[in-house]
């Protein structure tokens, strides 16, 4: 099921929606970077430039993290 979050970017409220998991994952992503959840939204916001929505690069960004975490594991 798909959650409506809310977040302050840049001095501006604005919500995306999102299933919890992903939510959990960027959370997760957050902390093993070091930073706040909020630091993270708003570098992903920043990065998408002006096509697409908040929500889909917020999935598309923790498909990448996990596809290059899942690259970077040596293969036993």
């Amino acid at each position: 099921m798909i959650r409506k979050y809310s977040t302050t970017l840049h001095g501006h409220r604005t919500s995306f929606s999102l299933e919890p998991a992903f939510h959990d994952e960027l959370k997760a992503i957050a902390g093993e970077r070091g930073q706040p959840l909020a630091a993270l939204l708003r570098e992903i916001d920043d990065a998408r430039g002006v096509e697409g929505n908040l929500s889909s690069a917020l999935r598309l960004f923790v498909l990448d993290w996990l596809k290059r975490k899942l690259d970077a594991e040596p293969v036993s």
